[in-house]
This record gives structure tokens, C-alpha cells and sequence, in this order.
């Protein structure tokens, strides 16, 4: 554990399991600045620890950076030992999950060992992780616990069977969370990123994204805004009505150049929302 800080806020620890460079970091940076102490926990501890120099110096916070297998039970029994050392945690979100091929898989030539670990980090790593807070926030009669989901936790998406499957198991847990311990004063809410956090050039590189020939990106994207409002609002609260499926399930190629093109004011949303919930504030309008 790389130590930024000698004590925790009185807010209490807000700890970021799966921070990355784009969501995690960004959510990270906003509990710093709402005045938590953060804790930031993923698997490579050298980048971790570069995030938190950089938000403890940007927000003048305390944050600690602690490396965390969430596929390996051992992992997060130790990591949560360090981040239940620093005091007791107010907040934790679960933004982890199993990296997964940008191309979609045929379903028989998925390796077995490849599903049950996306099985492991989606949802028994969110489990183990869940198990570490649920008791002291119960005994204090407060808490909040935030699941990240996706639009594979609301639909079964051809060729991503590991993906979806572990997205709907962490959907479901957090639904039973919500009901067993909002009696006890412990806010459980399962946040959908209905789009993609990333950049139109990982797309094309990837091929998720085709570029139109003859129009210009900025023309393309303005064209798809207009043309679908309600994909523009790539941040909803979960919900059981998701809405209509396009194109099997998933986004048009001008819908998701929007949603990239437009991806620094789709994390900010994100920041807000998932603070708002945190903290039981309303969260206004998304658009």
C-alpha cells in the first residue's frame, strides 16, 4: 500500500475498486474532491500509485493507492485489511471488471478458464469486495455501495457471453444487497454506463467505429445527435425497463460516435451521478 496520507477525512474512506486511467481515475478525483479520503485499488500498483500522487496534489486529498486481484479472494481480504485500517468506509464503488476481446467471440470458442474469470472479477470479486464493508456500514447504520454496470447487464449481447453473464450476476447481487440492507440504513445502488468510455480512435483501430468516407467526424457526430436524443444520455440508474435494443442489442455506429466523441462530458455526468448517489443528493437531469 503506497501511503498519501497519515489520517483518514471525517467523511469517511471512499474506496475505488478498478480504477483506470478513464472512469475509475475520474470518479476517484471527484470523492477527493468532494473531501473523502480515497482509496484508490486495481491490480497494477505502479500506475495506482502515479493516479495518486496526481489527485492528492490536484485536490490536496489524502489517497492511498492499494494493489487488488478481484479474481483471488486472498487479494481483496488483504487489500480491504489496509483500506479498513485507514477508518471506516462511508462509500465503495465496484468499477471493476475483466478486460474482454473489443470483437465479438463465437460462444464454442470461448476458453472456459477465460468465462469463469470474468465470472470472478464481475461478480464474485463484487461479492468478496461487498462482504469486506456490508458489516461495519450495518453496525454504523450508513453506507453507500455502487456497482458499475453496462448495457450487458441489461441485454445478452451476441458473441459476449463471459461479459454479459458476470454483468447480470453483479446486477442481481445488488439488487438482493439493496433489499437486505436498506432496512439497516446502507444504500445499494447498480449504476448503468449505457455507452462505451474510450476514444474514437481506439474504436476505429479496434473497428468498432467505420469511418463514413466523405464526412468529416464533427459533421457525422452532430448528424447522430441530432438524430438520437436519447443516446446521448449514456448514464442511467438502474432500472428493469431498459429501452429498445437496436441492431441486436447494441449501439448504431453514429450512435456510438457520439457517445465517444462526446466521452469527457459523459465521465463528468458519470462523476456526478454516482457522487449524487453516494451522498443521497438529487441528481438532476442528465442532459
Amino acid at each position: 500500500m503506497r501511503n498519501m496520507a497519515s489520517s483518514a477525512s471525517s467523511r469517511g474512506i471512499a474506496a475505488i475498486v478498478g480504477v483506470g486511467p478513464k472512469l475509475g481515475r475520474s470518479i476517484a478525483r471527484k470523492f477527493a474532491h468532494e473531501g473523502y479520503t480515497v482509496a484508490l485499488l486495481a491490480r497494477d500498483l505502479g500506475r495506482l500509485s502515479r493516479f495518486a500522487d496526481e489527485i492528492a496534489r490536484e485536490e490536496k486529498a489524502q489517497v492511498f493507492a492499494i494493489r487488488i486481484d478481484c479474481s483471488d479472494s486472498r487479494s481483496i481480504r488483504e487489500a480491504f485489511e489496509g483500506v479498513l485500517s485507514l477508518g471506516f468506509v462511508e462509500v465503495l464503488v465496484y468499477n471493476a471488471y475483466q478486460p474482454t476481446s473489443w470483437h465479438p467471440t463465437n460462444f464454442t470458442d470461448i476458453k472456459v478458464e477465460h468465462f469463469e474469470k470474468s465470472q470472478a472479477v464481475s461478480s464474485v470479486g463484487a461479492f468478496y469486495c461487498a462482504q469486506q464493508v456490508l458489516p461495519g456500514m450495518a453496525e454504523r447504520g450508513r453506507g453507500t455501495i455502487l456497482f458499475t454496470g453496462c448495457s450487458a447487464s441489461l441485454s445478452g449481447i451476441a458473441g459476449y457471453s463471459d461479459l454479459c453473464c458476470g454483468k447480470f450476476a453483479m446486477r442481481a447481487l445488488s439488487q438482493c444487497l439493496a433489499k437486505e440492507f436498506q432496512p439497516l440504513g446502507v444504500h445499494v445502488a447498480h449504476v448503468i454506463i449505457h455507452g462505451i468510455v474510450g476514444t474514437p480512435r481506439l474504436a476505429r483501430d479496434t473497428g468498432l467505429i467505420k469511418k463514413i468516407k466523405g464526412t468529416p467526424d464533427n459533421e457525422k457526430a452532430e448528424k447522430a445527435r441530432k438524430k438520437a436524443p436519447e443516446e446521448r444520455s449514456s448514464t442511467k440508474s438502474q432500472t428493469d425497463k431498459p429501452r429498445p435494443a437496436e441492431k441486436g442489442g447494441y449501439f448504431t455506429i453514429e450512435t456510438m460516435t457520439t457517445v465517444l466523441k462526446a466521452q469527457n462530458e459523459m465521465v463528468l455526468r458519470i462523476e456526478r451521478v454516482v457522487v449524487a448517489i453516494a451522498t443521497h443528493s438529487r441528481v438532476g437531469t442528465l442532459a
